[in-house]
């Protein structure tokens, strides 16, 4: 039987999410016993100690959870000047923007954003047969006039990630007002704060525009600042209308029990946010010497990575990082054609930095001495 002729012609033009080497799938391959992951942008201060003292109590685990969460709702809404009825809650943040892509996508719809951007948003637009209409960035920021320009009557949402991820750089409040301001009011604003927590004063909150603009959408997740990336939670800040549409499609029981239990408790640990926020500051400045000091280009970052340009393509740069036990994430398609490489590095704790930085002191004279003695065949 042909199965293949029964696919989706989408799908079969889909790849599935790499999520990148694992530390055993490393160990596996080179035999490293030291091994530094920086791939995935996880808080590396572990995850709030507060959550992990929840998932010391759980019990009735052969019971389904109450999958209303009313009281996680109010809490998430309550923090954020809302009511539960303005939070859709989700495994992962992932599974939100899933909810809304089947919500909002009809075949044809356009979708604008940044290139580069968060990948799976281009995944999930052409799965659902909608146009991506991407907008390169400029020094890896959105350039948000010019996606303005590209709105056209068949664009039905506009997505802005908020640091931008792979690149790290942020959108000011300023800017970003100026922008919403202009975007047609039938158009849905996608706002992805999957970095909320790291971002400064001049940060994009995205609340306001909840209340004042019914077609916003803002994306959270607690797989980051607060460490629980394996248990899978995010959720969206939007109109009660909207959640209402969000409902109809969000798979029954999507948080589990100990998902909700962590989540719920993680919310009030502020000094675990605050040693976090103080660890990546610190990292982020150690980080941004080493790379201005070894001449590797970098973008500007609001979050708890950097977007660093190498002098030769990225796959072989994170290769050679492999090899010395330090797992990075190659991006493909560098923004800039004078730069043919390009990583993802997450800021570490200050002892995983500097294993970085040393690993680099040794690799990047090499790599730049590729460049200039090219291999001739």
């Amino acid at each position: 039987m042909d199965t293949r002729s029964l696919v989706r012609q989408s799908v079969l033009d889909a790849r599935a999410y790499a999520p990148g080497t694992t530390v055993d799938a490393l160990r596996k391959k080179y035999a490293v016993d030291r091994i530094v992951k920086l791939s995935s942008n996880e808080n590396p201060m572990g995850a709030s100690p507060l959550a992990v003292a929840a998932l010391a109590h759980l019990d009735a685990l052969n019971i389904y959870v109450n999958d209303d969460h009313t009281e996680l709702r109010e809490k998430i809404g309550a923090a954020n000047g809302l009511a539960a009825d303005n939070v859709v809650l989700g495994h992962g943040s992932n599974d939100v923007c899933a909810m809304i892509f089947d919500v909002f996508l009809s075949p044809g719809d356009e979708v604008v954003m940044a290139d580069p951007t968060f990948s799976l948003f281009s995944a999930d637009v052409r799965i659902r047969n909608g146009i991506v209409v991407a907008v390169p960035t400029i020094a890896g920021a959105h350039d948000l006039d010019g996606m303005l320009a590209a709105i056209t009557p068949r664009t039905k949402m506009v997505i802005v990630v908020d640091p931008n991820n792979p690149t790290g750089s942020a959108v000011t409040a300023d800017a970003f007002a100026r922008f919403i301001a202009r975007v047609p009011g039938n158009v849905l604003v996608l706002l992805d704060k999957a970095y909320q927590e790291y971002g400064g004063a001049t940060a994009v909150d995205g609340t306001s525009y909840v209340r004042e603009r019914p077609n916003t959408i803002v994306t959270r997740t607690m797989s980051k600042i607060y460490g629980l990336a394996s248990l899978r939670f995010g959720y969206c800040l939007t109109s009660p209308e909207i959640r209402g549409y969000l409902e109809r499609v969000r798979l029954p029981f999507n948080v589990s029990l100990p998902a909700a239990k962590a989540a719920f408790a993680a919310l009030d640990d502020d000094a675990f946010i605050a040693t976090t926020l103080a660890e990546n500051a610190f990292g982020s400045a150690q980080m941004a010497a080493a790379y201005a000091r070894l001449r590797l280009p970098f973008f500007p970052t609001e979050g708890n990575f950097y977007g660093v340009h190498v002098p030769i393509a990225g796959a072989l740069a994170y290769e050679d990082l492999l090899r010395r036990g330090i797992i990075v994430r190659a991006i493909g398609g560098p923004p800039h054609p004078e730069m043919p490489g390009f990583l993802r590095i997450t800021i570490g704790t200050r002892d995983e930095n500097a294993i970085l930085i040393a690993a680099l002191e040794a690799l990047v004279p090499e790599w730049f001495d590729r460049v200039r003695t090219p291999v001739t065949v």
